[in-house]
C-alpha cells in the first residue's frame, strides 16, 4: 500500500522501516502535518498515517478523500482528533493503535509525581554548580498518601499497580470498574470524592466530549489543598487557565503535564530559538511546581517499536482484507 507518513521525526522512520522490512508498504515520510492545507501531499497515495496532533476534521477528510484515500492509519491510541462521521461519510476506514506500551506511559507519570515530589530536576541544576544545599528541597513520603486514579483502562491499570506498590492507598474512577483491580486493594468512588480526598491525582482518561475541561475551576475547589495533579492523556481535559489560578491561590500544590490542549503548535518541535508566543504556556512554565514534558510519556523503545508493529500490521490486514480488532467506528 502506498502511505503518506505525517508528521515524521527521524525515530519514526527509524521505527517504521524497521518493521515494514516485514511488509511491502510504500512509505513516503512527510515532516508536515496533515491538516486542511496540506492536503496536496496526499495525492497518489491509497493511505494517510497520522499521529495526535494532525487535524483530521471534514475539510480534511473531505479533501484527502477527493485524491483517493481510503484509509487513515493512527500511531497513537486516541483518536479526539479525527471526525469519525466525516470518515464514514467519504468511506475512509480509520485504524489506531490501542494498546502499545502502557507501561511507558504509566511510569513517565510515576517520574513526573517522583521529580515534582523530590525535585530531583532542581537538586540537578544545584549540583552542577556547586550547591550542594537542601534549602527547599524538601519532599513528602509516598508511603500511605491518597492516589486518585481517573480512568483505569490499560495505562491506569499500570497505574494503580505502580502505586500499589508505594503503599499508597489508591482510589479510582471509571465507568467499568475492574474486579481485578478491586481484588488488588484499589477502591471505585466517585469523582468528587477523589478531589476531595486525594494526595495525589492522575489522569489517564481519553478526551471526549464528556472529559474535555474535566479539571476546570468547579473541580479544581473541590480538591484537597496542595494536592498533586499529574496529565499525561490529553491537554484538552484540562482548562489551563484555571489550572494557573488554581496555582496562583495555592489549591493546585504541585503540577505535571505531559499535554496541552495547544500543544501542536509547540510539541514535538525544536523552538530553543524562537520566542513562544503562547501565553498560557509561558505563564505555566513560570511556576517552580509546574513540570512540563513534551508529550513524552509514550516515547520508550519498546513502545515505539510496537506502534510501528501495530500500525503497518493494521495496513497490511486491510490490504489483503482481513479483519482487525483496532478499526475505529462511530
Amino acid at each position: 500500500m502506498k502511505v503518506a507518513v505525517f508528521s515524521t521525526k527521524p525515530y519514526d522512520r527509524e521505527y517504521l522501516d524497521k518493521i515494514n522490512s516485514s511488509h511491502t508498504h510504500e512509505l513516503t515520510y512527510f515532516d508536515a502535518s496533515l491538516n486542511a492545507h496540506t492536503t496536496n501531499l496526499t495525492t497518489g497515495f491509497e493511505s494517510v498515517c497520522v499521529f495526535v496532533n494532525d487535524k483530521m476534521d471534514r475539510a480534511t477528510i473531505e479533501k484527502i478523500a477527493a485524491n483517493g484515500i481510503k484509509v487513515i492509519a493512527l500511531r497513537c491510541a486516541g483518536f479526539n482528533n479525527v471526525d469519525l462521521a466525516a470518515a464514514a461519510e467519504k468511506k475512509i476506514r480509520v485504524v489506531r493503535v490501542p494498546a502499545y506500551s502502557p507501561e511507558a506511559v504509566a511510569e513517565h507519570a510515576v517520574a513526573l509525581i517522583l521529580t515534582l515530589n523530590r525535585k530531583t530536576h532542581k537538586a540537578y541544576n544545584r549540583i552542577r554548580e556547586n550547591n550542594f544545599s537542601l534549602e527547599k528541597l524538601i519532599g513528602f513520603n509516598l508511603y500511605q498518601k491518597t492516589v486518585g486514579v481517573i480512568g483505569t483502562g490499560k495505562i491506569g491499570s499500570v497505574f494503580c499497580e505502580i502505586m500499589l506498590g508505594f503503599g499508597c492507598i489508591v482510589i479510582a474512577y471509571d465507568k467499568i470498574e475492574s474486579a481485578e483491580l478491586k481484588e488488588k486493594g484499589v477502591t471505585y468512588k466517585s469523582i468528587d470524592d477523589i478531589l476531595q480526598q486525594s494526595d495525589i491525582i492522575s489522569l489517564h482518561c481519553p478526551l471526549t466530549p464528556e472529559t474535555h475541561h474535566l479539571f476546570n475551576s468547579y473541580a479544581f475547589s473541590k480538591m484537597k489543598k496542595g494536592a498533586m495533579l499529574i496529565n499525561t492523556s490529553r491537554g484538552g481535559v484540562i482548562n489551563a487557565p484555571d489550572a494557573i489560578e488554581a496555582l496562583k491561590n495555592g489549591t493546585l500544590g504541585y503540577f505535571g503535564m505531559d499535554a496541552y490542549e495547544q500543544e501542536e503548535n509547540l510539541f514535538f518541535k525544536d523552538l530553543s530559538g524562537s520566542n513562544i508566543e503562547d501565553e498560557i504556556i509561558l505563564r505555566l512554565m513560570s511556576f517552580h511546581n509546574v513540570l512540563i514534558t513534551g508529550h513524552q510519556g509514550f516515547f520508550t523503545e519498546e513502545a515505539m517499536e510496537q506502534i510501528a508493529t501495530i500500525t503497518l500490521k493494521n495496513l497490511s490486514d486491510i490490504e489483503n482484507g482481513l479483519p482487525t480488532d483496532n478499526e475505529v467506528k462511530i
